[in-house]
């Protein structure tokens, strides 16, 4: 979910015992597994293989080879951005999930 705005509004609804909420969204399974992918692989821990299926575990090979993934990291069993990749992440993220 996400808040109105504007902050006079929010402190007027919560002063009259109202929600301050402005929207929500329910995320698919798909949505999910997708937003996982996309936060994950910039921490920088990444993002455990286990979360890929075998589609998105063979493009995470081709990714280490052209230097978008630390080759170390996937042999340890995580996939993490080197500094090349941190620049093109939203472009992994697409390969990984796709």
């Amino acid at each position: 979910w996400w808040n109105v705005k504007h902050p006079a509004k929010y402190a007027s609804l919560l002063a009259n015992g109202e929600s301050p909420e402005a929207g929500r969204e329910v995320l698919t399974g798909e949505d999910r597994h997708l937003e996982r992918i996309m936060l994950e692989l910039r921490l920088a821990e990444g993002l455990p293989l286990d979360a890929l299926d075998d589609a998105g575990l063979r493009e995470s090979s081709v990714a280490a080879d052209e230097g978008l993934l630390d080759p170390g990291s996937l042999r340890d069993g995580r996939a993490v951005l080197t500094d090349r990749g941190r620049l093109l992440a939203d472009a992994v993220v697409r390969r990984l999930a796709a």
